[in-house]
């Protein structure tokens, strides 16, 4: 487990010497618009010290083992996480991102039934038995731009930071291909299978159709 102020200075020694290749700075627990909302609903120093980490940071990297980006979390309110994403290197358009049970990037470890990597990290983040796009740890989708330089930061409340900093640690996924998101027309369908159905396959069902894992960060926390 990293301190803060470790991770802190790794994110922006990354991001000052350019290498993301992505200029200016992301949020950093303690500073900027999250710190300022953390503020205004601050909860005594006992609460805090019960209630799990403050931050999480992700260092993403392709299967080469090549720096993709970072996934940062920090407090926004009593309920609200606050995400920030930077990234570069993707291909152009919507990349699929979801945080991961496990805490294991491994690219040696494929996945037999689709061959992609990084299976190590598990399936997505789930609280509460639910489907894909509702479960705890389905994102927004990541837009790269034409150079592949990507940027997001948004606030969720779909988990709390204790529930990633659990004994096997999570992890953070980017995908090769746009996330679904859930929205199949009902045309869609497959020939019968040992499920029984002929709607939406299994596949589509749990990942959104998209795609291999191209980037994989395990989560340090403060």
């Amino acid at each position: 487990m990293l301190g803060k102020t470790h991770i802190t200075s790794a994110v922006s020694a990354l991001l000052v010497t350019g290498a993301l290749g992505i200029t200016g700075t992301i949020g950093v627990a303690g500073a900027g618009a999250g710190a300022a909302n953390a503020a205004a609903g601050a909860v005594p120093a006992a609460d805090a010290a019960s209630r799990g980490p403050d931050s999480a940071v992700a260092l993403i990297k392709d299967v080469h083992g090549k720096v993709l980006g970072t996934f940062q979390i920090e407090r926004y309110d009593r309920k609200k996480l606050w995400v920030t994403v930077n990234a570069r290197g993707l291909t152009p358009g919507f990349h699929g991102m979801h945080i991961h049970t496990t805490g294991v990037c491994d690219p040696e470890s494929v996945d037999e039934a689709t061959g992609t990597p990084f299976a190590s990290a598990g399936g997505h983040l789930d609280v509460g038995h639910k489907k894909h796009d509702s479960m705890a740890g389905d994102l927004p989708s990541l837009l790269a731009t034409a150079d592949g330089t990507a940027m997001a930061s948004f606030v969720t409340d779909r988990f709390k930071l204790n529930q990633l900093a659990d004994k096997d640690g999570s992890s953070v996924v980017i995908h090769e291909l746009p996330d679904n998101h859930a929205h199949i027309p009902d045309r869609y369908s497959h020939p019968k299978d040992s499920t029984g159905t002929t709607g939406p396959d299994a596949t589509t069902l749990k990942t959104g159709d998209a795609g291999r894992r191209i980037g994989c960060g395990v989560f340090d926390y403060a």
